[in-house]
């Protein structure tokens, strides 16, 4: 009978660590995921339309945790044809964001060609990396963005008065 004892207890025993252990992993992996979402990224405009060219990006960020996180890089994707620029982020954004401070600045540009054949609807993601420290690479904030690039107006025009010119000499030729 004490036999039996002993052997319960010792499964028990080894029934608490392995609790204890995956309530520490699940704690580890929360605390994770927490921090990720302690910093709250808004573009101001983050549809924009033109004719091609330079289009610049606007943002607030936002550290809505009780510690404060770092900004320490970015990441970005883009439709083929478009150009990011992420050196407004890196010269005038802060290093860090102290708990319920706000910032807001030029975070990026995108460079997108003019208006032609192709297409004219581009799309692009920005991340804010970082964490609690200078070595930190989590994925803190995460934005999308649009292009929609027109033609200028001059571009209507110009092909209105080849349209115009091709038609009056072809006409000059048929009454000739």
């Amino acid at each position: 009978m004490l036999k039996n004892r002993l052997d319960w207890e010792k499964k028990m025993k080894k029934l608490r660590n392995l609790l204890m252990l995956s309530l520490t992993i699940v704690g580890f992996l929360l605390a994770g995921t927490a921090a990720k979402a302690d910093t709250v990224l808004t573009l101001s405009a983050p549809y924009q339309t033109g004719p091609g060219g330079l289009f610049t990006f606007e943002a607030t960020a936002t550290n809505t945790g009780a510690s404060t996180v770092f900004l320490n890089s970015d990441s970005s994707t883009v439709d083929a044809g478009l150009t990011l620029d992420d050196s407004p982020f890196f010269n005038n954004w802060p290093l860090s964001l102290a708990p319920g401070v706000p910032y807001t600045g030029e975070l990026f540009a995108v460079t997108a060609p003019a208006w032609g054949l192709g297409s004219n609807f581009y799309t692009g993601s920005f991340t804010l990396l970082g964490g609690v420290d200078g070595n930190a690479s989590d994925s803190l904030a995460t934005v999308n963005f649009n292009i929609q690039v027109t033609p200028e107006p001059s571009s209507f025009l110009l092909f209105g008065g080849g349209v115009l010119t091709l038609g009056v000499l072809t006409g000059r030729k048929l009454l000739a």
